[in-house]
């Protein structure tokens, strides 16, 4: 056998050894997810066991579709014209262990679309093995404020509004104490970067919380971000601004009824008369403020609008203008019913006591008929 034999030997010996350990491997990797920030790069390691020359082999990255590799390798070339377009400008394969049978891919700029699973294959013919590997994308964002809506007769409102987050983070109200505080209601939206901007309200009454702390939370990292409002005294003045208004009218009623009474008591004279006059008028004091709070309970116990509504507020401010204006109304439309009522009377018992009045008039009346 001459020179030729043996090296042609020695090629086809290698060349079956190549085979028969190609088909006997399995592939690993990290086990865990891989966290990486947003816009930063991440790298993804996947490794043959028992350790073994790959250069020979196709190595395909893919995610969800097998026939869409995110990184192609096969014959000792990288494959780019085969590969997603989105991927082929951010990817590389690192190969400096390929020897060894290990391999690392390179995502340069993560986006929140490269959040998910990726699968590293090994082929040689029709044999392969697989690994899958997470990819965890984050993003936190210190981009907080509370904005504070016109306090009104409920109390007031707070948003907290925070964007820039994934993925969705975890949100919350705490008091000073550090005790979670329910929100009124939440909210949250993607841009078109798929990162969360999310909402929280807190409606504050006049006995509740003065301060409080909007808190997120990323799940992933546990970064947290938080921002505190602490509110005055004066702002829950709306309640004592009512009792005023009641107050007010509440006088006026009265006022009303002491100048009525007065009035008959002088113009009849008599105790029992204005006695009678005066039960009168309590009477009316007494339907007027049973109507003002009949109509006060009705608003504000029914309720139309629920809190996490987003027209809450502008429900809130209608029914303080719409409470004024009806208790106006009524003390405006019982008082003037009464007036006319009592001034009737009055006239009616006038001419009762008067009947030389009515004798003349209706002289007159016939004489110039």
């Amino acid at each position: 056998m001459g020179a030729t034999g043996v090296l042609l030997c020695v090629v086809l010996h290698f060349l079956q050894m190549v085979t028969q350990s190609s088909e006997k491997f399995t592939v690993t990797g990290l086990q865990r997810p891989v966290l990486a920030p947003l816009g930063g790069n991440v790298e993804l390691s996947c490794q043959l066991s028992p350790p073994q020359q790959a250069q020979h082999m196709e190595i395909r990255w893919f995610r969800n579709r097998y026939t869409e590799p995110v990184y192609l390798y096969r014959n000792g070339k990288d494959l780019h014209g085969e590969t997603i377009s989105k991927y082929v400008e951010r990817t590389e394969l690192l190969k400096d262990d390929i020897g060894k049978g290990k391999v690392t891919l390179r995502i340069f700029k993560l986006t929140a679309d490269d959040d998910g699973t990726y699968h590293c294959v090994f082929k040689v013919g029709e044999f392969y093995e697989e690994h899958i590997t997470e990819v965890k994308a984050t993003a936190t964002s210190s981009d907080m404020y509370i904005l504070m809506q016109p306090p009104n007769i409920k109390g007031v409102m707070l948003e907290c509004h925070s964007g820039g987050w994934f993925p969705q983070p975890h949100m919350e109200w705490r008091d000073n104490k550090g005790n979670i505080i329910p929100a009124t209601s939440k909210a949250h939206s993607q841009d078109e970067n798929k990162l969360f901007n999310m909402t929280m309200t807190l409606l504050i009454e006049a006995s509740s919380h003065r301060s409080v702390t909007c808190y997120l939370q990323n799940l992933l990292t546990h970064q947290e971000e938080s921002i505190s409002i602490v509110l005055s005294g004066e702002l829950f003045s709306w309640k004592i601004v009512w009792i005023m208004i009641l107050t007010t009218i509440g006088f006026m009623m009265i006022a009303f009824c002491m100048t009525y009474y007065v009035q008959q008591r002088l113009l009849y004279g008599s105790v029992s008369e204005g006695k009678c006059h005066w039960l009168k008028s309590i009477m009316v004091l007494m339907f007027s403020v049973i109507a003002v709070t009949g109509v006060m309970l009705i608003l504000h116990l029914k309720q139309r609008v629920p809190v996490s509504d987003q027209h809450f507020e502008l429900d809130t401010l209608w029914l303080e203008d719409i409470s004024v204006i009806l208790c106006v109304l009524i003390v405006f439309i019982i008082k003037l019913i009464s007036f006319i009522y009592f001034r009737l009377e009055g006239l009616t018992a006038i001419t009762r006591r008067s009947p030389g009045v009515e004798s003349a008039t209706l002289s007159f009346c016939n004489s110039h008929c």
